[in-house]
């Protein structure tokens, strides 16, 4: 039997939130995936601790923050990569991330090499 779309999305957020306890030492609060097109759409919450949301408070900090966890984050691409090919059979072509350092949120797109909606639908 197929997998469908919601079951897809479900076991990505899974392995993400996976991914971030053991690469990253610590794990969003709740993650939400969506497969949009050749898309995965994937965003992570309560990704900030205490004390980065303090180091936020002013301008150096906040790109500070930023900076250093998007380095941290695309250090684990081949592993991220891995996870989505695995899941959904499709290669991931591009990838996309930022961080939000007034919601905490990490917004992170995978851009596949088809459009995986339609052959799920």
């Amino acid at each position: 039997m197929e997998k469908t779309k919601g079951t897809l999305e479900a076991e990505i957020s899974k392995a993400l939130t996976h991914w971030e306890k053991n690469y990253l030492g610590r794990g969003p609060v709740s993650v939400k995936s969506d497969i949009l097109r050749d898309m995965v759409i994937v965003i992570l919450r309560g990704i900030l601790t205490a004390a980065e949301y303090t180091v936020c408070l002013d301008k150096e900090g906040l790109l500070s923050v930023k900076e250093h966890r998007n380095s941290l984050v695309e250090s684990g691409l081949d592993d991220l990569k891995e996870i989505i090919l695995t899941i959904t059979g499709e290669e991931v072509v591009s990838f996309h991330t930022d961080i939000s350092t007034q919601t905490g949120e990490r917004l992170i797109v995978f851009k596949l090499s088809s459009d995986l909606q339609s052959k799920l639908c």
